[in-house]
């Protein structure tokens, strides 16, 4: 046989039962095997699934039947032979063999059961072939193509940031330095800037992207690269910002919940959760949020900004979604729109997602006249210099505008209810790691 073709079916044909009683051909990697002097099992796996497939001494030609008791888990083989029915099977189907031959044997696999959390992720590379992790990136994948759908029915254009900048966007105790031809340059925190170029001429724009924070951190819920998703949106308002951030995560756990139910369950979320979520969400000021957190014993005072043990608290026994808004100007980024109507806060909003999984959204309206911003910089002693492109944006047919930045990771982590953010991305990069 040639694996190189376009005639083998995939393990979801069959599991879909469309292949009944039919001769196929089939391609793939060992998931499991055993055999016997009379019989082989194995258990192919492709990227749709896993099937059973059985091997009778007595009904294949002698290599086949070698070839079958010799191979290791992740060898690459392709067989042929009948479809049938069998609910003892995995998936209530299996394949009786005619044919079966090694693509490639490799060596015995090196991961097995109960390896250490280091070992797996010294050997991520190999692990990622693991099924739970397998299914985290297709429900991943499912929810950066719902995300896109959302945006695209609302007229908003993707486009690309750069990499690497000049510019800081959160500060810059945070940012990777790097050698640029000789100067100074940095990987970007973010690409919201940016967007808010792309913004001044398509109006509705997102950016998605890889971002980068020079943070010490060792959580759950911190990486020092990860993806970034942010939409930037002419002529609006705090209200109208925080309200297509609801409407983005009603569709996204509705989407899910409804077209992937069964994925959702493999990894351990009931989709019952996520038909919970629904509008409208809880919309707490960031002063009574203080208050809130000070009657549940924590020690945060007014003027300190909420970190994880206060958004675990608020968030824990929560089945939707709340918003902190209007934050103290003090702490916040020096882009974002002090509120006339609160002086000394800012048009803020952090979005909670519940039980216990924190901040997953950060929006504002973003300052749009010159000299509040150049007031603002100077404020924080920013090099007005490396910033002239971002204050042009003002003096140039500004609008009042906003936007928000979206971690990939941390709604995936809460939407499929992870332990921990490093299994919500492919390889994780954190404070110890940047191997393999």
């Amino acid at each position: 046989m040639d694996c190189v073709n376009d005639k083998f079916v995939s393990v979801s044909d069959i599991l879909s039962g469309k292949c009944d009683g039919k001769k196929v051909k089939l391609r793939g990697w060992v998931h499991r095997a055993r055999h016997s002097s009379a019989m082989a099992f194995v258990v192919m796996r492709d990227a749709s699934g896993i099937l059973q497939c059985a091997a009778k001494k007595e009904s294949v030609d002698e290599t086949s039947f070698a070839q079958a008791c010799q191979v290791y888990v992740e060898s690459s083989a392709m067989l042929e032979g009948i479809v049938k029915k069998d609910e003892r099977a995995p998936g209530g189907w299996e394949v009786s063999v005619e044919k079966f031959e090694i693509i490639s044997l490799g060596k015995p696999f090196p991961i097995a059961k109960d390896q250490s959390v280091e070992f797996l992720l010294d050997t991520r590379h190999l692990w990622l072939r693991s099924q739970k992790l397998s299914k985290i990136f297709k429900l991943r994948n499912y929810m950066l193509i719902s995300l896109r759908e959302f945006f695209e029915k609302r007229n908003f254009f993707e486009l690309p940031p750069p990499i690497i900048t000049k510019s800081a966007c959160e500060g810059g105790s945070t940012l990777f330095q790097m050698d640029y031809f000789g100067q100074p340059a940095y990987l970007t925190q973010s690409g919201q800037m940016y967007a808010e170029v792309y913004m001044t001429a398509l109006e509705k724009v997102f950016v998605l992207a890889p971002s980068f924070r020079a943070e010490p951190s060792r959580t759950v819920r911190h990486l020092a690269e990860y993806w970034h998703l942010e939409p930037e949106m002419a002529f609006y308002n705090q209200k109208m910002n925080m309200q297509l951030q609801e409407e983005m995560m009603i569709h996204l756990c509705q989407d899910m919940a409804k077209n992937h139910p069964q994925l959702l369950q493999d990894v351990g979320r009931d989709p019952a959760d996520l038909l919970k979520i629904k509008g409208p969400f809880q919309r707490i000021p960031y002063k009574k949020a203080i208050e809130m957190c000070q009657s549940l014993d924590l020690k945060i005072e007014y003027g300190q900004d909420l970190g994880a043990d206060e958004e675990f608290a608020l968030t824990k026994d929560l089945d939707t979604p709340i918003f902190i808004h209007n934050h103290l100007k003090a702490f916040k980024a020096f882009y974002m729109r002090e509120d006339p109507n609160e002086p000394e806060t800012v048009l803020s909003n952090d979005l909670l997602a519940p039980q216990g999984h924190g901040e997953i959204i950060g929006g504002s309206e973003r300052i749009w006249h010159a000299d509040e911003l150049l007031a603002r910089m100077n404020e924080q002693r920013l090099p007005i210099a490396d910033y002239q492109w971002y204050v042009d944006l003002r003096e140039y047919g500004s609008v009042p505008h906003s936007g928000f930045g979206l971690g990939i990771e941390r709604l995936v982590k809460w939407t499929l209810n992870l332990d921990h953010i490093r299994d919500a991305i492919p390889f994780p990069r954190v404070i110890n790691r940047v191997y393999p």
